[in-house]
Protein backbone atom coordinates (compact mmCIF):
# COMPACT_ATOMS: atom_id res chain seq x y z
CA UNK A 1 0.00 0.00 0.00
CA UNK A 2 1.48 3.30 -1.33
CA UNK A 3 0.65 6.85 0.92
CA UNK A 4 1.61 9.70 -0.96
CA UNK A 5 1.76 13.32 0.93
CA UNK A 6 1.01 16.13 -0.74
CA UNK A 7 1.64 18.77 2.66
CA UNK A 8 1.17 22.63 1.00
CA UNK A 9 3.28 24.75 3.30
CA UNK A 10 2.70 28.92 2.81
CA UNK A 11 6.02 30.48 0.98
CA UNK A 12 4.85 33.33 3.84
CA UNK A 13 4.54 33.79 7.11
CA UNK A 14 1.27 34.80 7.93
CA UNK A 15 2.25 36.74 10.96
CA UNK A 16 5.16 38.82 8.59
CA UNK A 17 2.21 39.21 6.28
CA UNK A 18 0.08 41.21 8.87
CA UNK A 19 3.10 42.91 10.22
CA UNK A 20 3.93 44.16 7.09
CA UNK A 21 -0.13 44.99 6.51
CA UNK A 22 -0.40 47.08 9.30
CA UNK A 23 2.67 49.02 8.78
CA UNK A 24 1.69 49.72 5.48
CA UNK A 25 -1.78 50.53 7.06
CA UNK A 26 -0.11 53.19 9.27
CA UNK A 27 1.90 54.74 7.59
CA UNK A 28 -0.85 55.61 5.38
CA UNK A 29 -2.98 57.36 8.29
CA UNK A 30 0.23 59.15 9.30
CA UNK A 31 0.74 60.53 5.65
CA UNK A 32 -3.09 61.35 5.41
CA UNK A 33 -3.26 62.85 8.87
CA UNK A 34 -4.12 66.83 8.81
CA UNK A 35 -2.43 68.12 12.06
CA UNK A 36 -4.16 71.53 10.68
CA UNK A 37 -6.86 70.35 12.71
CA UNK A 38 -5.70 69.09 16.02
CA UNK A 39 -3.80 72.07 16.32
CA UNK A 40 -6.54 74.13 15.84
CA UNK A 41 -8.47 72.21 17.95
CA UNK A 42 -5.90 72.35 20.54
CA UNK A 43 -5.95 76.26 20.29
CA UNK A 44 -9.70 76.62 20.63
CA UNK A 45 -9.16 74.61 24.01
CA UNK A 46 -6.71 76.80 24.95
CA UNK A 47 -9.07 79.99 24.36
CA UNK A 48 -12.02 78.58 25.67
CA UNK A 49 -10.45 77.11 29.12
CA UNK A 50 -8.95 80.62 29.38
CA UNK A 51 -12.14 82.40 28.88
CA UNK A 52 -13.79 80.00 31.00
CA UNK A 53 -11.18 80.71 33.85
CA UNK A 54 -11.89 84.76 33.44
CA UNK A 55 -15.75 84.23 33.38
CA UNK A 56 -15.68 81.71 36.46
CA UNK A 57 -13.54 84.52 38.43
CA UNK A 58 -16.00 86.92 37.21
CA UNK A 59 -19.10 85.31 38.16
CA UNK A 60 -17.83 83.87 41.69
CA UNK A 61 -18.21 87.50 42.80
CA UNK A 62 -22.22 87.17 42.55
CA UNK A 63 -22.39 83.40 43.43
CA UNK A 64 -23.54 83.63 47.13
CA UNK A 65 -27.39 82.47 46.61
CA UNK A 66 -26.77 82.30 42.81
CA UNK A 67 -24.88 79.04 41.84
CA UNK A 68 -26.84 77.63 39.78
CA UNK A 69 -26.65 80.54 37.50
CA UNK A 70 -23.01 81.38 37.45
CA UNK A 71 -22.87 77.75 35.77
CA UNK A 72 -25.11 78.78 33.36
CA UNK A 73 -23.32 81.91 32.52
CA UNK A 74 -20.05 79.67 32.79
CA UNK A 75 -21.09 77.38 30.07
CA UNK A 76 -23.10 79.59 27.58
CA UNK A 77 -19.04 81.66 27.80
CA UNK A 78 -17.31 78.28 27.08
CA UNK A 79 -19.88 77.47 24.27
CA UNK A 80 -19.95 80.20 22.74
CA UNK A 81 -16.56 80.82 22.42
CA UNK A 82 -16.20 77.46 20.94
CA UNK A 83 -18.72 78.54 18.34
CA UNK A 84 -17.26 82.24 17.50
CA UNK A 85 -13.59 80.72 17.85
CA UNK A 86 -13.52 77.58 15.72
CA UNK A 87 -13.36 78.71 12.14
CA UNK A 88 -10.63 81.31 13.00
CA UNK A 89 -8.53 79.03 14.72
CA UNK A 90 -8.95 76.24 12.46
CA UNK A 91 -7.75 79.03 9.75
CA UNK A 92 -4.96 80.72 11.91
CA UNK A 93 -3.49 76.71 12.60
CA UNK A 94 -4.20 76.02 8.76
CA UNK A 95 -1.49 79.40 7.97
CA UNK A 96 0.61 78.16 10.90
CA UNK A 97 1.39 75.01 9.07
CA UNK A 98 1.59 76.64 5.75
CA UNK A 99 4.12 79.35 6.78
CA UNK A 100 5.98 76.70 8.92
CA UNK A 101 5.56 74.21 5.44
CA UNK A 102 7.15 77.36 3.34
CA UNK A 103 10.27 78.14 6.09
CA UNK A 104 11.17 74.67 6.48
CA UNK A 105 11.11 74.39 2.52
CA UNK A 106 13.05 77.50 2.24
CA UNK A 107 16.10 76.41 4.62
CA UNK A 108 16.12 72.94 3.31
CA UNK A 109 16.93 74.62 -0.54
CA UNK A 110 19.27 77.44 1.54
CA UNK A 111 21.08 74.39 2.77
CA UNK A 112 21.43 72.56 -0.40
CA UNK A 113 22.87 76.10 -1.94
CA UNK A 114 24.79 76.19 0.11
CA UNK A 115 26.04 71.95 -0.16
CA UNK A 116 26.49 72.74 -3.57
CA UNK A 117 28.31 76.07 -3.36
CA UNK A 118 30.67 74.77 -1.08
CA UNK A 119 31.37 71.58 -3.57
CA UNK A 120 31.71 74.35 -6.91
CA UNK A 121 34.56 75.49 -4.29
CA UNK A 122 36.69 72.81 -4.63
CA UNK A 123 35.49 71.48 -8.25
CA UNK A 124 36.37 73.19 -11.54
CA UNK A 125 33.58 72.08 -13.93
CA UNK A 126 30.75 72.19 -11.87
CA UNK A 127 31.97 75.95 -11.00
CA UNK A 128 32.30 76.42 -14.60
CA UNK A 129 28.45 74.63 -14.94
CA UNK A 130 27.29 76.83 -12.03
CA UNK A 131 28.84 80.14 -13.81
CA UNK A 132 27.27 79.15 -16.98
CA UNK A 133 23.87 78.45 -15.39
CA UNK A 134 24.11 82.10 -14.06
CA UNK A 135 25.01 83.60 -16.91
CA UNK A 136 22.31 82.34 -19.41
CA UNK A 137 20.00 82.67 -16.20
CA UNK A 138 21.08 86.90 -16.78
CA UNK A 139 20.71 86.88 -19.97
CA UNK A 140 17.24 85.79 -20.29
CA UNK A 141 16.48 88.30 -17.37
CA UNK A 142 18.27 91.29 -19.33
CA UNK A 143 16.41 90.45 -22.53
CA UNK A 144 12.70 90.22 -21.03
CA UNK A 145 13.52 94.39 -20.42
CA UNK A 146 13.34 94.95 -23.92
Amino acid sequence: MARFIQAEFPTQHAGLNRMTRGATALRQSVRNFDGARGTASLLLAALVSALVVVANELVTTWTEGHLLAAWIVTWLVAFAALGIFATPMLRAATGLRAGLASWVAARRQAAEDDKLWALAMTDARLMADLSRAMSADALTEVRRYY
